[in-house]
């Protein structure tokens, strides 16, 4: 589905704590005056000795080797224009945003405040020693052709102009592939381009390098049909000129077989579309409007194999498929360019992985059950975590090949090893989770609806498609938030417990719980009132049917809103307890801690369920957990109850559960060190690789760790996830964010898919 993204919250989003979206870390210790001298002076001095004898040693000493330069004078920015360089920052910031996440390298992004050619040229050249590549973007076109034809040509880095070559890589994939499909040469296709610019002329030129005859192409630009004949032409398009007369679009598209669109919104007809030859393949690229309609081009011809630039359609051409990849690889060898060899290995592997059998995490993300490849599915999602490890090394075989790497790799499954650990294996975890609370939105009951941000998620989950807001709360005081706030919430349902229109759901209810807890200590008359309560209320929303999941706790006592849940929803088939786990986010993946919110000091066979439990919840995540049993002491150094305790857990565990990787009693630092391991332990189960849950010995070790963890450590906080609820309700974290409790509904609308509290 399309994001919907308010002014606003873009706005918010960019200016929020720290302004702009990246900042500069240290890699190395920095705390003590040797650490200093180490970094700077006079320890500084012999990397710099070392470079100046030998210049490549930059790379060994330095952070070039990756390093890329984002750069734009802000000539052609987005669908914007010439908005000048400072206005192009937050595009340039934001691209070197995914260069990190998708390919783990650095960026700094470099506006220049310079259009000539000579300028721009010369001020690039000059940064050559400082960048490991050179990623070239949003410059308007002719003088985008020149500047990299320079670059390329006087500097010994990798360097690519993303706006010419990112589109041409990928649609180059999915012309391959689409005519696979519909059996046809693609050097006999006739191509029919519109628009001229950058990306046209560069994706022209890739198609020609794949095999299509540039006397097969037909391009045209705001002027009509290029012609040898016309006399307004540039040098790149005269490279597609024909030799025919003039004619229009229309015209030029009876009997074609593809059409490129790269020019602008609605400028071809589903009449246009029934011209075409048999089975037309339709790139219509123009953003955010295409060319020609998704569901007017099916509609036209039920034959066509048609992509998008848009997310919301089969077959999205992104260029976030193409340039991390490229440079990842390009980087690794040492590349002094990025040649034709290297685009078009990017292009077969694009093409290749399509074939593949398609990962569960790519099918949930996009709502699918099974993606194969067919008409809409050409080319692979931005999501699928493969391509880091499928593109990057076929481009870097391409620069070794073709004679451009300056440091060849030759231990391959050791280089797709390290680009596995570059970003960890489970580093796509929330999108997993977000994207799967989208596939089946659930009615979510928010118990503390008189709360700008309780009001604000809620919004933010019902414009995603993650949830069904019902808001519980007195309506005048809410809908007053609402209309203050500007937040988009008229059409959700609002209840108030304790309004006069809700007396016969009261009574209802009361009496269901009344005959759930008639012999626990509620009488009728308790019963009933206690449903003037909103965590009573939404529970009983929950256990009847009338909505699906629970949110609640932002602003009472943790006991207040978690006993109404016990004694209403109560416990999943098979749970002994409820537990309390949070997923942490790491720079190095998601860990998850238990039990952080529930269970105060467990015994033997407390640990074992909160550990199962935990285990179960993690597998529901996608993940394979990997289990360590914290407590002081290792492997039976200490005799003390609690560390007899975690060791016959662990015992219990293996032996009920043998396939389960799980080790303790161990140190958290043990548990993490892997030389450590290896060296004093080299029996234990994650000895090769380190844990993903920790299993604590009581709730004050594992909330004090989370805590510590989130406030110092700078890890993202997902929870508390409640486990063995037969139904999803979460307490809140005292002053959680609009984020966190966003997070929270997402994992309670897969519980509540699922039917239980977590899913697991």
């Amino acid at each position: 589905m399309a994001q919907l993204i308010r002014k606003e919250d873009a706005l918010e989003y960019h200016s929020k704590g720290r302004p702009g979206k990246i900042e500069v870390i240290p890699t190395k210790e920095t705390k003590t005056q040797r650490d200093l001298a180490l970094a700077y002076s006079p320890g500084v001095a012999e990397p710099c000795l070392e470079i100046a004898a030998n210049p490549d040693d930059v790379y060994k000493y330095t952070a070039k080797g990756n390093l890329v330069a984002v750069i734009s004078n802000g000539t052609a920015v987005l669908g914007l224009g010439d908005i000048g360089p400072e206005a192009s920052k937050p595009v340039m910031e934001g691209k070197g945003l995914l260069f990190k996440i998708f390919a783990d390298i650095d960026v700094f992004d470099i506006e220049l405040n310079v259009k000539g050619i000579e300028e721009f040229v010369a001020v690039v050249k000059a940064l050559e020693p400082t960048f490991g590549g050179i990623n070239l973007e949003d410059i308007k076109a002719p003088e985008c052709f020149e500047i990299e034809k320079r670059l390329k040509q006087e500097m010994n880095i990798p360097l690519m102009h993303d706006d010419q070559h990112g589109t041409a890589i990928i649609s180059g994939a999915a012309l391959l592939n689409a005519l696979e499909l519909v059996g046809k040469d693609i050097n006999k296709v006739k191509i029919v381009v519109s628009g001229a610019g950058a990306s046209a002329i560069s994706c022209c030129k890739i198609y020609v390098a794949l095999g299509a005859d540039v006397k097969n192409i037909y391009m045209f630009d705001s002027k009509g049909l290029i012609t040898k004949s016309r006399t307004d032409l540039d040098e790149y398009k005269q490279l597609f000129a024909q030799e025919s007369k003039g004619m229009d679009l229309t015209e030029a598209m009876i009997g074609s077989d593809v059409f490129i669109g790269l020019s602008k919104g609605n400028v071809v007809s589903g009449d246009m579309l029934k011209g075409m030859g048999a089975k037309p393949i339709v790139f219509a690229l123009a953003n955010p409007d295409p060319e020609i309609r998704y569901e007017e081009a099916l509609a036209a011809r039920p034959d066509v194999i048609m992509a998008t630039g848009r997310s919301d359609y089969p077959n999205q051409v992104n260029n976030v498929l193409g340039f991390p990849f490229i440079f990842r690889g390009a980087l690794d060898v040492r590349a002094t360019a990025i040649n034709e060899e290297m685009k078009l290995a990017a292009v077969k592997a694009l093409a290749a992985l399509a074939k593949e059998p398609v990962p569960d995490i790519v099918n949930v993300a996009y709502n699918e059950t099974s993606l194969s490849f067919g008409p809409t599915y050409i080319i692979p999602k931005p999501v699928d975590p493969r391509l880091l490890v499928t593109v990057s090394p076929a481009v870097a075989k391409a620069a070794i090949a073709s004679g451009v790497a300056r440091n060849p790799i030759t231990d391959w499954e050791a280089y797709e090893g390290e680009l596995y650990r570059r970003l960890g294996s489970d580093d796509n975890i929330l999108r997993f989770v977000m994207n799967k609370a989208r596939q089946h939105p659930k009615r979510v009951v928010f118990a503390e609806a008189e709360n700008i941000k309780i009001l604000k998620a809620a919004q933010i989950a019902k414009d995603e498609g993650i949830a069904i807001p019902i808001l519980l709360g007195n309506e005048e005081r809410i809908r007053q938030l609402i209309s203050d706030n500007n937040i988009p919430l008229d059409d959700v349902m609002i209840l108030d417990p304790k309004h006069p229109s809700t007396e016969a759901k009261r009574c209802e209810y009361g009496d269901k719980f009344f005959q759930k807890r008639k012999r626990r200590g509620y009488n009728m008359y308790e019963a009933k009132k206690v449903m003037r309560e909103r965590p009573y209320f939404g529970c009983m929303m929950v256990e009847t049917g009338e909505a699906d999941a629970l949110i609640s706790g932002l602003t009472r006592k943790y006991p207040d809103t978690l006993r109404p849940a016990l004694e209403i929803i109560g416990l999943q088939e098979g749970a002994n307890r409820v537990a309390g786990m949070y997923m942490m986010l790491t720079k190095k993946g998601p860990l998850f801690f238990a039990d952080t919110t529930a269970n105060f000091d467990p015994t033997e066979e407390e640990l074992v369920d909160i550990t199962m439990l935990t285990a179960n919840t993690v597998e529901h995540f996608n993940i394979k957990p990997r289990i360590a049993m914290l407590s002081y002491s290792n492997f039976g150094s200490s005799n003390s109850p609690e560390a007899i305790k975690v060791r016959n857990a662990v015992e219990k565990i293996k032996q009920r559960y043998p396939n389960l990787v799980i080790d303790g009693e161990m140190q958290a630092g043990v548990a993490f060190n892997k030389e450590l391991l290896r060296e004093n332990y080299p029996f234990s189960e994650l000895v090769e690789e380190a844990p993903n849950t920790l299993i604590f010995p009581n709730l004050a070790a594992g909330n004090i760790a989370y805590h510590l963890l989130q406030e110092v450590g700078g890890a993202e906080a997902i929870g508390p996830i409640h486990m063995g609820f037969s139904k999803p309700v979460h307490v809140l974290q005292l002053g959680s964010s609009v984020r966190q409790i966003v997070n929270m509904v997402a994992i309670a609308v897969i519980g509540a898919q699922n039917g239980s509290s977590t899913g697991a």
